[in-house]
């Protein structure tokens, strides 16, 4: 999924004259991030744009499960000291736990930050493959099963009064990949409504959230695209496969476009399933419209996890939750709330 960037430099709002700039950075969770914004001065945006970038950087070495810092205790920290003893962390990393804990009690249990064990082989045999195609190959299922014995969410142990996290099994690990980066994002996003930026759009990789609308008296909502499975991003926007329309929302995307290998002519991605303990084959993609980034990071590797029916069936049990399926032979299928902001159903700009 990409952002679609809008031709036009400025506009006016209440005659009061705003510019539209835009920021890039590639520092943080392993992905592109752009933030594109209304303000009345580059000195403005700059500032504001300086903030996210900063902030990014600071949750990213906090949800980091690969790379130790100085005087940080992350995700790392946490695997390295499992069954060992407590670590004391950040407000930001118990805040994650716990969201993540309590979206998998409240869904169908597919999205697990304990599944580190198995994620990690599923990793190295990725490294692998990208070091040398040629030795591409898929990990021994009896090492699939053994790491799964160690991926008891509930031995994840949160102490708020003493803001610690333990991993009661010493073979278990955790991994936020599947809702670190919507999670920032959001939290971000608040703090910087706060600073009072109130008109902007971020992309963090395929996690975009909108604030207010742009502030351009030619477009009512911001334009963001969904991508196409089959085709590379390119700015010229040819790998579109549909635009929605929305303003104070986020709009995220899972799909075996994103990371992968192959072995032979079998493409193998990142999203594994916790039944299989293989890359799940319901889907080439899944994308989701919530008005939460970190609750939509969630929902689109819990849907993309899921047979259609009950795919679609949680979908729709759920409150400010929409969502697009793109199956394996190019079949399309929208919930409603979907289709009323989709340009391909008729939604525009301007509605």
């Amino acid at each position: 999924m990409i952002l679609v960037l809008a031709i036009t430099i400025s506009g006016c709002s209440d005659k009061k004259v705003y510019n539209k700039y835009s920021y890039t950075f590639f520092d943080t969770f392993d992905t592109v991030t752009q933030v594109i914004g209304y303000t009345k001065t580059q000195e403005e945006f700059d500032k504001y744009a300086k903030d996210i970038n900063d902030r990014f950087l600071e949750l990213h070495k906090l949800y980091d499960k690969y790379n130790n810092y100085d005087g940080i205790n992350n995700i790392k920290t946490i695997n390295d000291n499992a069954g060992k003893k407590p670590v004391q962390v950040e407000q930001e990393i118990i805040d994650l736990i716990k969201f993540s804990k309590m979206m998998y009690n409240d869904s169908k249990q597919k999205t697990n930050i304990a599944l580190g064990a198995v994620l990690s082989i599923w990793s190295e045999y990725r490294d692998i493959a990208e070091a040398d195609p040629a030795d591409a190959q898929l990990p021994p299922m009896e090492n699939l099963l053994e790491a799964n014995a160690h991926t008891d969410i509930d031995k994840i142990i949160v102490n708020e009064n003493d803001n610690t996290i333990f991993l009661e099994d010493p073979e278990m690990s955790i991994d936020v990949g599947a809702v670190a980066k919507g999670f920032a994002t959001e939290l971000v996003v608040q703090e910087m409504i706060e600073k009072g930026f109130d008109s902007w759009i971020i992309s963090a990789g395929g996690n975009i959230r909108s604030i207010n609308k742009p502030m351009e008296d030619i477009k009512d909502r911001w334009a963001i695209g969904i991508q196409n499975p089959d085709k590379q991003i390119f700015g010229d926007g040819s790998n579109i496969l549909d635009t929605v329309f929305l303003n104070n929302a986020a709009v995220v995307g899972s799909g075996d476009y994103q990371r992968y290998y192959y072995v032979g002519d079998k493409k193998i991605h990142h999203i594994i399933s916790p039944d299989t303990l293989m890359p799940a084959e319901y889907y080439r993609a899944v994308n989701v419209i919530t008005k939460d980034a970190g609750y939509g990071d969630y929902y689109s590797t819990e849907l993309f996890l899921l047979p259609y029916e009950e795919s679609r069936a949680l979908a729709e049990s759920k409150d400010n939750l929409e969502a697009i399926w793109i199956f394996v032979d190019g079949t399309i299928e929208m919930t409603e709330g979907f289709k009323k902001v989709a340009k391909s159903q008729g939604a525009t700009i301007n509605d």
